[in-house]
């Protein structure tokens, strides 16, 4: 999978190597060994560049999902370019997102994953001032972006519906605590405690 996963971040997703290789945290040199490796075995093996049909489309789905928020952190946090924040990266896994919940409605992870990068991609106008990355406490909240964090609740509340656990469901969960509270010190430190040991 994590072959599968890098090599379609370079393709499809446009990310460069050391992009790739710093989200795997690995070395350049052994990513891009691992790329012509997964290259050669497509082709050697004649693998066809094709839509999965209906019955294939679960194996792949964790991989697609990782995908595109591999794509979505490395515009949160990018490892490359003149800023911290990558917009143009964020917004294309967030309309990837909203495209995985549209094709495929019924698998809670996907309205999971997309909640998670809205919530986090929320606070965007708050994390950086004057080229500086800004601690969560010490942003200003008023900065967050209070469309994106309704909408992240609603799909954080859409796939917990479900009864569907995973891991970017949790980790939604957690954001949507820090984005709730209006001032640091009503973050519910509690029950984010209680779902890291989740």
């Amino acid at each position: 999978r994590e072959a599968q996963i890098a090599l379609t971040l370079r393709t499809l997703g446009g990310l460069t190597t050391a992009e790739i290789a710093r989200a795997f945290l690995l070395p350049e040199a052994t990513l891009a060994q691992r790329l012509v490796r997964a290259k050669r075995k497509i082709q050697e093996a004649r693998i066809p560049y094709e839509v999965p049909g209906p019955d294939r489309l679960e194996e792949r789905l964790a991989a697609v999902q990782g995908v595109i928020y591999l794509i979505f952190n490395e515009g949160y946090v990018a490892s490359s370019g003149g800023g911290l924040i990558r917009e143009d990266l964020c917004a294309e896994a967030i309309r990837l997102g909203r495209v995985l919940c549209e094709l495929l409605g019924s698998h809670a992870e996907n309205f999971g994953l997309l909640a998670l990068m809205l919530l986090q991609h929320s606070r965007r106008f708050a994390r950086v001032v004057g080229g500086a990355l800004v601690t969560l406490e010490e942003q200003d909240r008023s900065l967050w972006d209070r469309n994106a964090i309704e909408e992240g609740l609603a799909l954080l509340e859409r796939a917990l519906a479900r009864r569907q656990s995973g891991a970017y469901q949790l980790q939604a969960a957690i954001a949507a605590l820090h984005a709730q509270a209006r001032t640091p010190e009503e973050t519910d430190w509690e029950q984010i405690a209680g779902l890291y040991e989740t």
